[in-house]
């Protein structure tokens, strides 16, 4: 009898703890963060673009962060180039589709190690209607406190999609051959994150 207490209080302790894990939020500092994404146009140059609204929260308890989990979304109506002209286009059906699919998300799956404050952040991206597995890199960049007693830490993270895989498939040929606007996307994540007291 004593030997079936004792298991069902460790299997209780245990199921507490996994209750309790991750407890330590963060939260994204607009103020400090930028989302940009980098498009070749005319096979000649690139157009730079960033998203205004989003919002997101990281669960981590160990201070390398390599415990993360991410759940982020991007507002697709706060696409920004520029060029309000074009901005519009990005939204319609050739496009984004916004109105039909409103969000981008992001859901990590893991964080990996790969070097000294480098990871490989692997999860699903949403958008377009479209889910497929991704993996970015990461570079931690530290934590500190700042002037206010606020504790921040700071990423850059990195990667490249096709944007065909995700639908997004409008273009045209260039006489010379060439694609008008390029398929594959370059993400630039530059982020502060806040700890939640």
């Amino acid at each position: 009898m004593m030997k079936k207490l004792t298991t069902i209080l460790v299997v209780l302790i245990l199921a507490v703890f996994s209750v309790t894990a991750q407890e330590t939020k963060w939260t994204f500092d607009k103020v400090h963060s930028k989302i940009q994404f980098d498009v070749t146009h005319l096979v000649i140059s690139e157009v730079t673009g960033q998203f205004q609204d989003y919002e997101g929260t990281v669960l981590a308890d160990k201070a390398d962060f390599s415990d993360a989990k991410i759940d982020f979304s991007i507002d697709v109506k706060s696409i920004d180039t520029d060029n309000e002209q074009r901005d519009g286009h990005l939204q319609s059906a050739d496009f984004f589709d916004a109105a039909k699919y409103p969000k981008i998300t992001f859901k990590s799956n893991s964080m990996t190690e790969a070097g000294k404050n480098q990871y490989k952040l692997t999860g699903d991206l949403s958008m377009h209607g479209v889910t497929k597995a991704v993996t970015f890199d990461v570079k931690y960049g530290g934590t500190v406190t700042d002037l206010y007693g606020n504790v921040k830490a700071g990423f850059k993270i990195t990667g490249v999609i096709d944007r065909t895989d995700f639908g997004l498939k409008y273009n045209s040929v260039l006489d010379s051959g060439g694609l008008l606007i390029g398929e594959e996307i370059t993400i630039t994540c530059n982020v502060e994150l806040l700890k939640q007291k």
